[in-house]
């Protein structure tokens, strides 16, 4: 039975962020920043490129985030075209930031097959290298644990045999010591509550977060769904195809957004993660038509 306190806990509120690739989009990612941080996310993940300019501009976003606001930076991680010794080195480089969240991932694979690929294969792999760094340098974390994400996938990874694989693989990485899963974007309510309930039955205990995005925009929609391999609803691009306008197609993305929230809710999801594509309105009216509770308990004024 569920305790009166165990009931009273909200659920998760979390965004994605990207660092902006010019001067122009960082003035509007630092917008954003100040809108989300007001509805107090309980954390916020920064995406992550193995290019050395995409990489140190992940950096600079995470070390914005932990020296100018109050939020708490999701560090993503990928092992492809990276050294054990690279990639170790880049944890302590998080951790002296202040970073205490990290979501291991493989990352896309080089569409060059000539291209290295990194010596650690899988994101399971890189979930134990960050264990690894975490033992060594306990006393950076004061004895304290990083807590390690990883993805799970309502529907069957484009690369897998199967949607059953892509469930003993996230098996595997919660072994390995992963903490919680977020969710790839998905389409259909249904997938979600198919991925809880397979996931569970196969031993999986870790919080499972939806990945949900606001699906106001038919060409990002159309791009995501090819990565996915899931087309969307076609009444769903329809709606958004005969649309009057951005506003319209916003308020549809939302209503569509806050659908897929509800479902997952419903089913027991612990929170949400809102990939915002550094875009604050949508993920905001997505909070606020699914009514959920965002006021936490205030941070304390420094003296």
């Amino acid at each position: 039975m569920t305790s009166k306190k165990q009931a009273a806990v909200p659920p998760s509120l979390s965004y994605e962020l990207y660092p902006p690739a010019t001067p122009e989009a960082g003035e509007a990612v630092l917008r954003t920043i100040d809108e989300l941080e007001a509805t107090r996310p309980d954390y916020v993940s920064v995406t992550y490129s193995g290019t050395p300019a995409r990489r140190l501009a992940s950096i600079e976003l995470i070390g914005h985030l932990t020296s100018n606001t109050r939020l708490r930076p999701l560090a993503h991680l990928c092992c492809v075209g990276e050294t054990r010794a690279s990639l170790d080195l880049l944890v302590r480089q998080l951790v002296a930031l202040g970073v205490r969240g990290l979501l291991a991932l493989r990352g896309d694979l080089p569409q060059d097959p000539q291209a290295v690929r990194g010596e650690l294969p899988f994101a399971q792999s890189l979930v134990e290298l960050i264990r690894e760094v975490e033992a060594r340098h306990g006393a950076a974390l004061a004895g304290g644990r990083l807590a390690v994400g990883v993805a799970a996938y309502p529907n069957r990874h484009p690369e897998s045999p199967s949607f059953l694989h892509d469930v003993e693989v996230l098996v595997s990485k919660q072994r390995s010591g992963a903490d919680f899963a977020i969710t790839q974007v998905y389409f259909d309510p249904a997938h979600y509550v198919r991925l809880l309930t397979a996931a569970r039955a196969a031993g999986v205990t870790i919080p499972i977060i939806p990945g949900v995005m606001p699906l106001g925009n038919i060409r990002r929609l159309e791009r995501l769904a090819g990565m996915t391999g899931v087309r969307p609803d076609p009444a769903l691009l329809h709606r958004l195809e005969t649309a009057s306008g951005e506003a319209e197609r916003r308020r549809i993305g939302v209503r569509a957004a806050a659908v897929l929230a509800r479902a997952a809710f419903d089913a027991g999801a612990p929170g949400v993660h809102l990939y915002t594509f550094n875009d604050h309105r949508a993920s905001i009216e997505v909070i606020e038509e699914i009514d959920l509770p965002v006021a936490r308990t205030p941070a304390a004024v420094p003296a």
